[in-house]
């Protein structure tokens, strides 16, 4: 991995603070209403409210109560409306923080995950849980990893069958999002091809999206979610990462903000998916361990008191959630390193002291 600069990561820094604001101006820019608050578990959400054409009262969810979204607030009460000029200057911070990691972009990639977060399926609960989450959290704790890491053809999208009470219920429709990028992007058919698809593909390419979501139940069918007007594929362990995930952002000309797991829940996570993976991907489970080290590396430095919490976390949730994480720990510092905090407690089985008797 490489230590992002200083500089850079201030410009990061302030790359996510506009973009939300961006986000959430774009929404309401055109809009008259007025803001609201609701509490839900302790936590401040803020909403737009404003009537449609036909009467109707709507609620905007713009996102938690913090300094960006009281400064928006604030904006529309005075009738400052300035996406179009904070359009340039996303895209000035975006090319001075690519220039400062000097790592390429997968434009055709981030083409297609723009589509996705256009179509609102970010602003409605999605998490991005594959390697363009991993290369996102590196941008998050200012370093970027090696390319080895973070290549991939795959967007691999979870989303949730319920959705929160502090989101409100939008359509965010998939399939749309990607017909509308004319790639060729179609539904890989199903083996039973009674279940809908969970995948789409581009003939002759290896671009591909999957859409996942956490098993709730021992089948594995597809579960079909209206609200993205598409079916998901169930799978255990995925509701660990999709906890409160952290935002963050795909670095392009026009940056494209998006949610990923908390970098600590990634990588334990990952400990987890090298266990579970079958015989034959060898190659991928070697990736999810290396994934998980360099994270867990980093954040012994910079952020130690995430780890311990995170991993109670997991292994509090069951003992299969036990029994992996603790195996790929141990395949992690067999391949990788020792962690400096071992979070496997060794047993010391005290010596038994024999008396001495008789023999017969």
């Amino acid at each position: 991995m490489y230590e992002i600069d200083i500089q850079t990561q201030t410009l990061y820094a302030e790359l996510i603070e506009l973009l939300q604001i961006a986000e959430a101006s774009r929404t309401i820019s055109s809009l008259k209403g007025s803001f609201s608050i609701k509490e839900n578990k302790g936590e401040e959400y803020v909403y737009f409210r404003s009537y449609n054409p036909s009467g109707q009262l709507e609620e905007i969810y713009i996102g938690k109560r913090n300094e960006q979204t009281e400064q928006l607030v604030r904006d529309h009460a005075t009738g400052k409306t300035d996406v179009a000029e904070m359009g340039g200057t996303l895209k000035r911070l975006s090319l001075q923080i690519q220039a400062g990691i000097k790592q390429p972009t997968d434009k055709t990639m981030t083409r297609v995950i723009r589509s996705l977060a256009d179509a609102g399926v970010f602003r409605n609960g999605a998490v991005l849980v594959g390697t363009h989450a991993f290369q996102a959290a590196g941008l998050m704790l200012g370093v970027t990893w090696t390319p080895e890491t973070t290549r991939t053809m795959d967007v691999d999208l979870a989303i949730e069958r319920k959705v929160s009470v502090a989101i409100p219920m939008i359509d965010s429709d998939i399939p749309a999002a990607l017909n509308s990028l004319e790639m060729g992007f179609y539904p890989v058919p199903k083996l039973n091809h009674k279940e809908p698809s969970t995948n789409f593909a581009i003939r002759k390419s290896q671009i591909r999206l999957d859409v996942l979501t956490p098993k709730t139940k021992e089948s594995d069918s597809p579960v079909f979610i209206k609200r993205f007007n598409c079916a998901a594929e169930p799978l255990s362990y995925l509701s660990y990462i999709m906890e409160n995930p952290s935002v963050s952002v795909l670095l392009d000309t026009a940056p494209v903000l998006i949610n990923i797991p908390q970098p600590v829940r990634y990588a334990m996570h990952k400990l987890i998916v090298s266990q579970v993976r079958d015989a034959s991907s060898a190659a991928k489970r070697s990736k999810d361990l290396y994934q998980a080290y360099q994270i867990l590396s980093l954040l012994q430095e910079q952020r130690p008191f995430d780890i311990q919490p995170a991993w109670n976390n997991l292994i509090e949730r069951g003992p299969k959630w036990k029994k992996y994480a603790e195996a790929g720990l141990v395949a992690m510092e067999n391949l990788y390193g020792r962690l400096d905090t071992p979070l496997i407690a060794i047993p010391i089985t005290p010596k038994v002291e024999q008396k001495k008797g008789r023999g017969r």
